[in-house]
């Protein structure tokens, strides 16, 4: 009887101690579309990813209304590095017409441990005068 116990408590100690060792991944993406904006028109998340790991990040765009997200602004740049920016559209077989919705998407580099913020502006620039942001975007990127 002792030695059942005994031998329950190291098994539930190594599943335990195994389960807080879970692999952080070394790719992460995180896709935030226009009814997400919608509901909240400021996101806020937290996402996790190992050393030369890579992240994507793909937020809506619509810049055939005039509007933009804004360059990303990396807090700690010893922790992340930005690697690509791009604008994807849908692929019809003619044009697309004004207002039709793409994303843009952007990867980063996860150089060293750390926590590094990435933050966002989705806005419309207005002639003459400053851009009135509509969403924000702010990621907490913490590499392991």
């Amino acid at each position: 009887m002792k030695s059942k116990l005994i031998l329950t408590c190291i098994m539930v100690a190594i599943s335990l101690s195994l389960f807080a060792c879970s692999p952080v991944p070394k790719q992460a993406s995180l896709d935030v579309s226009y009814d997400d904006f919608m509901k909240l028109q400021h996101i806020s998340k937290e996402v996790e990813v190992a050393i030369d790991g890579s992240l994507t990040v793909a937020l809506y765009s619509c810049p055939s209304e005039g509007r933009q997200w804004s360059e990303a602004q990396i807090s700690d740049q010893t922790v992340l590095q930005q690697t690509d920016h791009k604008l994807v559209m849908p692929k019809p077989e003619t044009p697309p017409v004004p207002g039709t919705p793409g994303q843009e998407v952007w990867t980063f580099k996860a150089l060293q441990k750390g926590t590094s913020t990435i933050s966002m502006e989705y806005t419309h620039p207005w002639e003459g005068g400053e851009k009135e942001p509509m969403l924000t975007f702010i990621l907490t990127v913490v590499v392991k």
